[in-house]
């Protein structure tokens, strides 16, 4: 359960990109006495009941900053029906569902869920998005961030996508997960140093610990069986474009009519980053536009 925004404080400010021809707007929301931020380019006019793509930042970030890392998702976005939001998190971090995190969105136990609701009630009623057609995609923190959404508030998302991020291990988890599947797509490096992809703790420096994850592949195996899957994924490799960066990308999908898709991108090489071969955010939106075309 999540408790709705106690007061909604609308701050609207508009900013003018200098080097972008898009304007950016800026808007916040008071939930529980804490002022909570979101960035997004002004919808276009030709927009109906168009989809809602939350982009969620690393631990550290801001949703200003992270605009910069999804650009071509949002450009392409734009032209097909989708309005992308990039909130920020609570002094610049989540409160995920990792027990052990430093943040203090965590040991403030901040309402992330309300922050969530309430900005999908606000785009509802100015833009007339459509609630069935929310999506979210996280990078690190904010990967950890959508696991959460999904774990707790999967009626509120059409699908969600985490780069750079596993699952926190049982012994660190301190959400209660709803129990339903929605779909589902992991973009994880095998030689990432922070987030490691064959599980274990997970560290950002000296006394900056966000405890134990597990594995990318009990990750994967957690949301392929919460959608009814058994037995091994459908394996593809996506063509290696940068030969010289000791990378290369292997797709793991379960998919069947009458389940939520659950898809693996193992960036075999890939470190605490983004994918040289692809960009993951439009890998997301691919994803996301798929769920709009099933029955």
């Amino acid at each position: 359960m999540y408790r709705t925004p106690k007061i909604l404080t609308l701050l609207v400010t508009l900013i003018t990109l200098s080097a972008a021809h898009a304007q950016v707007l800026s808007d916040s929301l008071t939930i529980d006495g804490n002022s909570r931020k979101f960035f997004f380019n002004k919808p276009s006019d030709s927009f109906k009941n168009p989809s809602l793509i939350f982009v969620l930042h690393g631990s550290g970030g801001n949703g200003r900053d992270m605009m910069q890392g999804a650009t071509k998702m949002d450009e392409r976005a734009s032209t097909e029906n989708a309005l992308v939001v990039y909130p920020s998190g609570y002094k610049r971090y989540w409160n995920e569902c990792r027990k052990a995190s430093f943040a203090e969105a965590n040991t403030e136990d901040v309402n992330e869920q309300a922050f969530f609701a309430g900005m999908i009630a606000y785009f509802h009623k100015r833009y007339a998005v459509d609630r069935n057609h929310v999506f979210v995609v996280g990078t690190s923190g904010g990967g950890h961030m959508a696991y959460k959404l999904a774990l707790t508030m999967p009626d509120a998302f059409r699908a969600a996508t985490a780069i750079i991020a596993n699952l926190p291990d049982s012994t660190n988890l301190d959400c209660t997960p709803v129990g339903k599947a929605i779909p589902m797509l992991i973009i994880n490096g095998t030689a990432d140093p922070i987030n490691p992809y064959k599980g274990g703790v997970v560290n950002l420096g000296p006394g900056r610990s966000m405890g134990a994850v597990r594995s990318t592949d009990r990750t994967f195996a957690y949301w392929a069986t919460l959608a009814g899957y058994t037995g091994s994924p459908t394996a593809e490799k996506i063509p290696d474009i940068t030969l010289t960066d000791d990378q290369t990308i292997e797709r793991y999908t379960y998919r069947t009519t009458g389940k939520p898709d659950v898809i693996l991108l193992k960036v075999n090489g890939g470190k605490h980053e983004y994918p040289h071969d692809l960009d993951p955010h439009l890998e997301a939106l691919s994803f996301f536009e798929r769920q709009l075309r099933q029955p």
